[in-house]
């Protein structure tokens, strides 16, 4: 029997990945999601981004930290379990996701949870990516993740699509009975019923 495969860890900057995803970004009145901007459109941004990266991550079996700033909220940091496969992360205060994210990646390899898994990081953030791939982890861009969710949720569509139903290669099996009762007459020579 072979080695059952590791899960890979995808570890997502959240308001990097909003801030390039188009879709996303639109819900904000700002480009900065730090800002002032609606906290409504920024809710509804996190949970777009949740719901996508939720499927994404069902389907390519990956198991998803999804990291918010909560540098401004006076509240410890905590983790929310969407699913088996996606968690959120909200950053301690006075700390930025960036700085959670280095520390994931610099525990990462010591964790005995994670030995032989491959850590993913995606964001835009040069600092990040250098930071990342110092520690051993590999990098996407947000741009390059948004193109995976888009193009695993086109795959999954087409996978889950209904077949025709036919039982053979040849047209007369995908004609109705009634059809195929008259088909078979005609080929036959016998008279048509024409009821």
């Amino acid at each position: 029997m072979p080695p059952s495969r590791k899960q890979a860890v995808l570890l997502v900057d959240g308001y990097n990945v909003i801030g390039a995803w188009t879709d996303l970004h639109d819900r904000q009145t700002n480009s900065n999601p730090l800002s002032s901007g609606s906290r409504a459109d920024l809710e509804a941004a996190r949970n777009k981004l949740v719901e996508a990266l939720i499927n994404f991550s069902a389907f390519e079996d990956y198991q998803t930290k999804i990291v918010f700033d909560a540098y401004s909220r006076d509240a410890p940091a905590y983790c929310e379990i969407v699913t088996p496969n996606l968690s959120i992360h909200y950053s301690d205060f006075l700390e930025t996701a960036d700085t959670y994210i280095e520390k994931f990646c610099a525990a990462f390899r010591h964790d005995i949870q994670y030995s032989a898994s491959r850590l993913i990081v995606a964001t835009s953030d040069r600092a990040q990516q250098l930071t990342a791939m110092g520690f051993g982890a590999e990098w996407i861009s947000s741009l390059q993740l948004i193109s995976d969710v888009d193009f695993s949720a086109k795959k999954s569509k087409r996978r889950h699509r209904p077949q025709k139903q036919s039982s053979g290669r040849f047209l007369f099996n995908s004609l109705d009975p009634k059809a195929q009762a008259r088909l078979s007459a005609l080929r036959h020579g016998l008279p048509l019923d024409d009821t």
